[in-house]
């Protein structure tokens, strides 16, 4: 630039000058931004359609075996109700009925030793009777254990009848003799069964007897069932001397219960 006397000033014609606007801002590339930064989140494909898929199909496969488990089960209990009731209608199985016949009290005893302990001493007479009701099915009975208990629970003589078998139609007696020999009780048995002993009608009591049968029809048989009969309603006066005393029965016959209520049959 050159500047002449009167003070006007001229431009050099090889020099020219560019504006910008400085509202508009020059992009430039920075090699720096394609660097790699830690903190980056990398991209990853979107998979959740196939975990939905898969997913779907375990939930499938898991509902058709509950399905057909649901109908095996279902196939199962019709066929074993077929089974009942074919076999209900060929045999018109029943169970055995129970009944005390006589209940005869020998000996009751309760003595205290030094020791301030309460013993006590018993013998029993029972006769029962079984009656096998069915005409194609025959009973097996195994030794069957017997207990004589207070109302409160309190054992007072125990005993047992050998094995036997009760064929369609057929009456079996039962005779046996229970006991206990110096049984030690404690405080509350002791008062209870004291409280017992002070009942005006007698001492009341029941009997139990525990034990397993087998059900046979022609070639079929069973596995062994455990049954419990009881025998309730009886009231025994304790005898004051040597002379047995004869238990008041007011209800003679007996309750059975099957022990297992599935019975698994074989050939």
């Amino acid at each position: 630039m050159a500047t002449k006397p009167n003070g006007t000033t001229t431009t050099n014609p090889t020099t020219t000058t560019t504006t910008t606007n400085p509202t508009v801002k020059k992009q430039t590339y920075n090699p720096k931004s394609q660097m790699y930064n830690p903190n980056r989140i990398p991209y990853r494909p979107n998979r959740g359609r196939n975990h939905r898929g898969r997913g779907c199909n375990c939930r499938r496969y898991f509902c058709r075996c509950c399905c057909w488990t649901i109908l095996v089960i279902f196939v199962i209990l019709v066929l074993a109700a077929i089974a009942i009731a074919i076999f209900y209608f060929l045999y018109h199985p029943q169970l055995p009925s129970f009944s005390i016949s006589s209940l005869k009290i020998s000996h009751f005893h309760l003595t205290t030793s030094s020791d301030d302990a309460t013993r006590l001493t018993t013998k029993f007479n029972v006769t029962l009777s079984t009656k096998n009701k069915n005409k194609k099915l025959v009973y097996t009975y195994d030794p069957i254990a017997l207990t004589a208990k207070s109302s409160n629970q309190i054992e007072l003589a125990n005993g047992n009848f050998p094995k036997f078998t009760s064929t369609p139609n057929n009456v079996t007696i039962i005779h046996s003799t229970l006991s206990i020999v110096s049984q030690v009780l404690d405080v509350d048995s002791l008062t209870s069964l004291k409280s017992d002993m002070k009942t005006k009608s007698g001492l009341p009591m029941k009997i139990l007897l525990d034990t397993k049968v087998v059900v046979q029809m022609d070639k079929l048989k069973s596995n062994k069932v455990g049954i419990r009969i009881t025998c309730d309603g009886i009231n025994g006066q304790i005898p004051k001397g040597k002379n047995p005393t004869l238990a008041s029965i007011t209800s003679p016959k007996c309750k059975v219960d099957l022990r297992i209520k599935i019975l698994r049959w074989t050939f």
